[in-house]
């Protein structure tokens, strides 16, 4: 049984998520259909990028994975589909492919959108319900849509290094408030170097050591640890980090300097070697 995956930042508070389940069963009656996550805050690419890598690395060959993230990010008259691991990814043109695979797939194909029909979610989503149908029985990724080489490329969001220091960015905030930043286990090792180490996450807040559980730590104390996906996490035991400490994820804000002009922030914490 084919498995199709959802990851949006669309929430759960009225029917479309449900609608996007309808309209992927209609033409994909035979596939299981997952929820990923619905919360990824609105224009984060960085968060949904550990939300989909994370995840997408447990699941079997030949699973569609449908990332609904930023579809308006630009004006398009097509979609992607990518194959990444011997799975596909399919997407809005928006960078979102090259950050979550970490470098652009070989194998990418554009699915036209109809031109008669309105730019919205659900006729996004039928466009890619009818590629999937197609290859679900029996046809290649090439026969889908339109081969292409030329895709937006971004990034994944990094830590920045110095020879005493790396500094990372909270990326994601849990439902306990668990607070996660963007520094892998091997990042961390690798720039470490065996050092000794103090994570600053506010000028009078740190931790100099690395739990492996949150029981490690009484109860209302502060840990760092790595969590399952590898990534390190400043938690309390059976607290609130991010609400105790003030710490934030991504934000957007605009400022008026004639025209309004959208800006992009992430909080940093920083670990110090020595």
């Amino acid at each position: 049984m084919p498995i199709i995956t959802l990851t949006s930042d669309i929430g759960l508070q009225d029917y479309l998520a449900g609608a996007i389940k309808g309209l992927l069963l209609q033409h994909c009656a035979d596939a299981r259909v997952v929820d990923i996550s619905h919360h990824i805050s609105p224009f984060n690419l960085p968060q949904a990028t550990y939300i989909c890598r994370s995840a997408f690395r447990y699941f079997p060959d030949g699973t569609f994975h449908l990332v609904l993230n930023n579809l308006f990010d630009r004006k398009a008259d097509y979609l992607l589909i990518a194959e990444h691991n011997n799975q596909f990814i399919c997407c809005a043109d928006n960078g979102l492919l090259t950050m979550i695979a970490g470098e652009q797939p070989g194998n990418i194909v554009r699915l036209p959108l109809d031109p008669a029909e309105t730019r919205n979610t659900l006729n996004m989503v039928r466009t890619m319900a009818l590629a999937i149908a197609k290859m679900m029985k029996g046809a290649s990724l090439g026969q889908t849509g339109i081969p292409v080489q030329e895709i937006v490329v971004k990034n994944n969001l990094q830590p920045l290094t110095g020879e005493d220091y790396i500094e990372g960015q909270i990326i994601h905030i849990d439902n306990f408030e668990n607070v996660v930043i963007n520094i892998t286990r091997e990042q961390f090792e690798e720039q470490r170097k065996n050092r000794k180490f103090a994570i600053f996450f506010r000028r009078d807040e740190m931790i100099t050591q690395i739990s492996e559980t949150y029981a490690d730590v009484p109860e209302g104390q502060k840990l760092a640890l790595f969590n399952a996906a590898g990534y390190l996490e400043i938690a309390v035991n059976k607290g609130n980090a991010a609400g105790l400490f003030g710490l934030q994820g991504f934000r957007r804000d605009q400022l008026q300097q004639g025209a309004y002009q959208q800006l992009s922030f992430y909080q940093t914490v920083r670990i110090l070697f020595e």
